[in-house]
This record gives C-alpha cells, structure tokens and sequence, in this order.
C-alpha cells in the first residue's frame, strides 16, 4: 500500500531526467523558479548538526573522578599512606585541579559531540582525542525510547536511547531537553515509517491509547509472593552469621553479607522502583511502555520484531490467577511486557503484540510421557508441548513455570537433540532457535513424535515467513 507521504516524498525527490528535452531542463539560472525547486542544495559539512543539552557537560565530568576513585578504593593502603605524606595546601591545590580537569573535559567532551538528522540517516558524531561517527540509518530504526534518571528529571533533561536492527548496543543521546527530545523521537519515528523528510517533523507524536496500568499494590503483593527476595533475605542472615562465629573478621562478614543484601533488595525493592506505575498503550508505531518510580523510562515495543513471548507463573500466583509476560525483541533490551496482570488480560495483549495467536490452555499442552521421569525425576511433569496454526508453545518448569510462545514465522531453524540415555528410553529434545539468538525447547517428546514435529515445523516456518506482514511501523 502507498501512503500518501512516500508518494509525496518519491515526488520530491524526482526531477527532470538528464536526458529529458524539455526546454525547462535546460534552464539552470536563477529566475527559473522550478529549476531553482528542483536542484537539491549539497550540504556543507557540519551543516545542521546541533549539540546536546547544555547541561550534559555536568554528567560527563564526572569520568575523570571516577576514575581516581577507582583507584583509590583498588589500594586503599597505599591511597591512605600517600595522602597523610601530603599537606593541607597541597591537598587543597590537588582537589582543585581534579575538579577542574573533570569540568574541562565535561565541556570539550560535549562541546566535540553533535548529531543531525538527514534525509536517510541519523549522524552522531563524538570523541575528543579519537573521533567517532555513528550512521544510523532510519530504515532500520526499530525502537526510540527515553529514560529520564532521577536527576534528569530534577533538570528537565531525557535520553533518547536507539535500537537498530542488527546493532549489538544501542546508540544513544544524553541529554536533550524534554520538548526537543519528544519532537526528535516522534520525527524520528516518522521517518522510519516512510514519511518524507519534509512532512516527518509535522507529524508529531502519535496517539496513545491506554491497554493496561499495574496498580502498585498489585506490584508490591506479587514480589511478596516471589520467592527469590526470601531464599536471599535468609541466605544475607544466614551466611555473614555462620561467617562470623568461624572466623570473627568484621570485613569478611561485611564482603559477604553487602552483596547479598544487594541482591535481596534487587529482586524486591529494585523491582518495586523500578516497574512502579507500569502503564501499557497502543499507539501507531507499537506498544507504548511507560514506568519508573525515580528513573522514568517510555519504551517502545516495535511490532513485528517480537521473537518470542514468555508467560511467567510463580507457585504463588497461580492460585490468584497471575502471570507475568516477558520477550525477545531482535536487537532491543525490552525484555517485559507486564510485570504482573491477570491472566485474561495478559493474554489480550499478547493478542496485540502477536495478532492473531491463542494463547494455548492447560489442556491443550501435552505433557511428555511417563517414562521420562527416568531421565528427568519429578521434573518432567512440569515440561509440556503444544503446537497450534500460530505458534510452536513450550513449558517447562516445576515451581515457576514458563510457558515460551515462539510464532512459526520466526523461527530460523529446528534441531532434534537426543543424548544416549534418552535414544534408550525412547525420547528427545526438539529445539527452535528464534531471531533474538534464544532458543525454546520442547522437551523428553516420544522419538517418533520429535522426530515428525522436526519435518513439520520447519514446513510451518516456511509458510509463516511467506504470509507474514512487513515489519514497519504505521503500517
């Protein structure tokens, strides 16, 4: 389908061939208005860059410090022998020095750092010593997301992260104003549609259309009923304490019990800051992702590029009826969806972001046979296989089970792996690699079984990629 942009923007783009005996062709001089519309005007280098916020000199400052830190806390023996040879003045005199060579390479660091929007490209150019140019080209843009850390947000500055298909690390821009880098990410956006270049600004940000909010108490009961923050808690209390009485060195318990306590706080708290407020909208370019109780992200989940779709159910939740729905987008981050919602609900937007696929239901999902329990006692009952028009679907999982959605679309190829215990209790493993470099295995299957499963998955692969939709977004 032709949009009306692209047509506009291919019309823009096409003037008088060289061959073209018309007498208009001919006419270069500047009182021939169409000649002068037609020829396109060759940018200088360095021609519509623009620099980052004005106050992105502060965060990069700090480098210089950090560093020196780091190498304090490496030896802090000898940091504290060194520093009490020294006197006050030269104390004083060393500080300042420091703090003025992290500002001065705050400033140069930002001052050598621009970017500009082409008609085909995103250029960011950086580097003070050894330059770098980054060339992102807009068709392969998948995702634009901003991130507003606690201090951000206090400036009124953002971050405008980039996924690009194929891109191992995501390119980013740090800081630009709110309005500059809501009006960057929407023309952006726009571009990777097919707007032409000339109306893409125009186009602004697209509607919003809310699907979901997590409340916060929900949030806070479905970390209470996870069990990882508890096996950690006690593991923090329990360690530095046996520790303690062995060896009674106040800096092993410390090393010990601090990185523990971390984790614990990581699974639970962490969690709780970091999906507070989890909101999830529909919107022309994908799913919209917004959360963050101090560092505010708004992500996007770009349609067409999700690789597989993951229901998570914790022992719990199960008796409440809650799951939690994670990804695999191709070359983004974005690994989750919903934190925690009612199966219903989670199942309506897996319904948006793979159109057309059922979830399977528990009777649907064939478990493997009894005889696997020889080779996987008591967990086997928790791996299971269901197969549908949409979706190759593997579970596994006793205690958090995890049920894996894979379209056949997306599958990049099938694999049959069977070792010698199971070729002698007559089962396999059958194994999908997807697009996002993950792999979902259907386990302990009958031989035949896999074996069929094998022949027609990789037919249902073919005939998924044949019928499936492009990936662009405002389709």
């Amino acid at each position: 389908m032709t949009r009306p942009a692209e047509a506009a923007a291919g019309a823009a783009r096409t003037g008088p061939s060289a061959g073209d005996g018309s007498a208009g062709a001919g006419q270069q001089g500047p009182g021939n208005p169409t000649a002068e519309a037609d020829r396109q005007p060759v940018k200088a280098p360095g021609q519509g860059e623009r620099r980052l916020h004005p106050v992105t000199p502060l965060r990069r400052a700090w480098a210089p410090i950090a560093v020196l830190v780091g190498w304090a806390f490496h030896d802090p023996d000898g940091t504290q022998r060194r520093l009490s040879e020294l006197t006050a003045t030269t104390l004083a005199l060393g500080a300042t020095a420091v703090v003025v060579g992290g500002a001065l390479y705050g400033f140069l660091s930002w001052w050598f750092t621009h970017f500009a929007v082409t008609d085909t490209e995103l250029r960011i150019r950086t580097g003070l010593l050894f330059r770098r140019t980054a060339h992102i080209r807009l068709d392969r843009l998948q995702a634009v997301d901003m991130t507003q850390p606690l201090l951000a947000r206090v400036v009124g500055v953002t971050k405008l992260k980039l996924d690009v298909v194929g891109a191992d690390k995501k390119d980013e821009l740090a800081y630009l104003g709110e309005r500059e880098a809501a009006a960057l990410r929407a023309e952006l956006l726009a571009r990777a549609a097919g707007f032409a270049p000339e109306t893409a600004h125009e186009v602004g940000e697209a509607p919003v259309r809310t699907l979901l909010h997590v409340p916060p108490r929900m949030l806070a009961v479905s970390l209470l009923l996870t069990g990882a923050p508890w096996l950690l808690t006690l593991a923090a209390l329990t360690v530095p304490t046996v520790l303690w009485f062995a060896t009674h060195n106040p800096w092993t318990v410390i090393a010990t019990a601090l990185p523990m306590l971390g984790g614990a706080f990581a699974s639970s708290g962490g969690r709780f800051v970091a999906e507070y407020d989890w909101t999830v909208g529909e919107s022309p370019d994908g799913l919209r992702i917004d959360h963050g109780l101090l560092d505010k992200a708004h992500e996007t989940v770009p349609p067409g590029r999700v690789q597989t779709v993951s229901l998570v159910e914790p022992l719990l939740w199960r008796r409440l009826g809650w799951v939690r729905v994670e990804l695999d987008v191709a070359g983004s981050a974005n690994g989750v969806l919903v934190p925690v919602a009612p199966r219903a609900v989670a199942e309506s937007l897996i319904a948006q972001v793979l159109p057309g696929v059922r979830v399977p239901s528990a009777e649907e999902i064939v478990p493997p046979p009894t005889r696997a329990a020889w080779c996987v006692p008591l967990w086997w009952r928790g791996h299971g296989l269901a197969v549908t028009d949409a979706v190759f679907a593997a579970r596994h999982g006793l205690f958090r089970r995890r049920l894996s959605l894979v379209p056949h679309a997306k599958v990049q190829s099938v694999r049959l792996v069977q070792g010698p215990w199971e070729r002698f209790k007559g089962v396999a493993d059958v194994k999908v690699d997807t697009g996002a470099n993950e792999t979902v295995t259907a386990r302990l299957r009958p031989t035949p079984e896999a074996t069929a499963l094998l022949e027609s998955q990789a037919e249902r692969s073919r005939t998924g990629r044949r019928e499936a939709r492009p990936d662009r977004w405002m389709a």
